[in-house]
């Protein structure tokens, strides 16, 4: 796949994530034993329209991204990202969260929420084209592309955010798997709630509306999205 992303006309060079880089969370072990080390998806890191926008960023402290998962099946699993909790902001208790966007495709958002080395909730959040799904604090999450379409999504996040891995890594993958047989219990955690299912919807105080894409909010009232960088004031937003 072409690892440039025309934006705005300007061109974006991608972060790939291979099978390899992700070979610890990967359910299907016969199938990772004889696969080559294909690539999964593509990652496009602060991406712009123009440099307007691109102060306005920098200023808000925010970032936008976008990636693209082609569809394809890891053996039983449907092609995933390979999952990742949020730091805590500085001077607080509570984590950054991050709202996705679905361009084009289909995404399935895998929630958990971590409290005292126990998972104590597990949400999947459906959404097609439009849709918007935030990530609370507190809860890590995987994106799945479980059609036969091109998942692109977009992301906001503050531009001080840095991913943490290792949890998700350690435990061999998320609390659940989605395969084509349906959802499976990653039996490195004990006592799994079972997993709620929601549909997305909209945040219209944070300007996230069904038929707007989110981008332009940067330019129409960047302040809509300092939820991203001080969640404690926006703890209402945050209910699922």
């Amino acid at each position: 796949m072409e690892r440039i992303l025309e934006f705005g006309g300007k061109r974006f060079h991608s972060e790939v994530r291979k099978l390899y880089d992700m070979k610890e969370v990967v359910y299907d072990r016969e199938f990772l034993a004889g696969a080559e080390n294909i690539e999964l998806y593509y990652m496009y890191r602060n991406v712009f329209l123009d440099e307007t926008d691109k102060r306005i960023m920098e200023e808000n402290k925010l970032r936008y991204d976008i990636t693209i998962i082609p569809s394809r099946n890891l053996g039983e699993e449907f092609v995933k990202t390979a999952g990742h909790y949020h730091p805590f902001v500085p001077g607080t208790n509570i984590t950054y969260p991050e709202v996705y966007e679905v361009l084009e495709g289909e995404a399935h958002y895998l929630l958990q929420k971590k409290e005292n080395d126990k998972i104590t909730d597990v949400v999947l959040f459906s959404a097609e084209k439009n849709d918007k799904v935030i990530i609370p604090p507190g809860y890590a999450h995987v994106t799945i592309n479980p059609s036969k379409k091109l998942l692109k999504m977009a992301n906001w996040v503050a531009s001080d955010f840095s991913s943490v891995y290792e949890p998700i890594k350690k435990m061999h993958g998320a609390a659940y798997f989605e395969t084509t047989a349906g959802f499976i219990k990653n039996e490195n955690y004990r006592h799994l709630p079972e997993i709620r299912f929601l549909k997305s919807r909209e945040y219209k105080n944070a300007g996230l509306i069904k038929d707007k894409n989110m981008y332009y909010i940067i330019r129409d009232d960047p302040k809509l999205l300092e939820f991203l960088i001080k969640p404690s004031g926006y703890k209402t937003l945050f209910t699922i």
